[in-house]
């Protein structure tokens, strides 16, 4: 993403998602800001925390819920699991709550509802891209049980509030891009960014790297002695932007303008 933004001068956003506060801890945040550092990549705005921007999440939410497009819901995962056969790989919300017209008690999610729509996209890496976010997923899940903010939602706010036209993310993300794209257009946004969808590095059996898994992270690397330049360099490779050699910031730049 650095190079791909120094390579079209473009600016970078650096923004922590913190949204499920259950999960997220300080020591994790700032484990990826040294990490980072590292590797010399500098943001060019201040940093952003989705847990700091709860009162933008609300008034996005009540901007839906005037258009009465907002809803409670009392499904839990669970439910929705023994109750759904996936789609194409994903648990799609079957409607359970759409019309049952719940008090939106402080125990109740919030789904904002999404018509069926076919979303077309192009992606600067695979091409024209057609999904129809009703049938993938169904409503969308804006703010769950406990009062935290989804993935879904908190980004298309933070995008269309920040600005940003350009996301660059992994391919595993993909099937989310149609629902972002609807849900700011409900939101008032005219243009959608654009997205680049990059493969993702993965292990030999296939699987993609995770912490979960143990999978060796950027702190391992540094302290088993590798350099910036061969994390840039393994990286880029797998990417198919280099043969495996070390690389700087500055080649990764230079190839990615030779390859635009």
């Amino acid at each position: 993403m650095w190079g791909v933004a120094r390579a079209f001068s473009g600016r970078v956003l650096l923004r922590i998602e913190d949204h499920d506060r259950t999960r997220s801890k300080s020591v994790f945040e700032q484990a990826i800001l040294e990490d980072l550092e590292w590797l010399g990549f500098q943001p060019d705005e201040p940093l952003a925390r989705q847990s700091e921007r709860e009162a933008k999440y609300g008034d996005a939410l009540a901007t839906l819920e005037a258009a009465g497009l907002v809803y409670a819901c009392a499904c839990s995962r669970k439910s929705i699991g023994a109750a759904t056969v996936p789609f194409e790989g994903e648990r799609r919300y079957p409607g359970t709550c759409r019309d049952a017209g719940l008090d939106g008690g402080a125990a109740r999610a919030r789904r904002v509802r999404l018509e069926r729509e076919t979303l077309s996209f192009r992606d600067l890496r695979l091409g024209p891209i057609e999904q129809v976010p009703s049938e993938q997923a169904g409503d969308i899940l804006a703010r769950d049980r406990h009062g935290h903010w989804t993935y879904q939602f908190a980004v298309v706010v933070d995008d269309l509030d920040q600005g940003v036209d350009l996301v660059i993310r992994g391919e595993d993300l993909l099937a989310s891009t149609g629902r972002q794209i609807q849900l700011a257009r409900l939101l008032g946004r005219k243009t959608p960014p654009l997205f680049l969808h990059h493969p993702l590095i993965r292990r030999a059996d296939g699987h993609k790297l995770s912490k979960s898994n143990r999978d060796t992270g950027i702190r391992d690397l540094r302290a088993s002695g590798w350099s910036v330049e061969r994390v840039l360099g393994e990286a880029a490779s797998a990417l198919g932007l280099f043969a495996g050699q070390p690389a700087s910031m500055a080649d990764l730049v230079g190839r990615l303008k030779e390859t635009a």
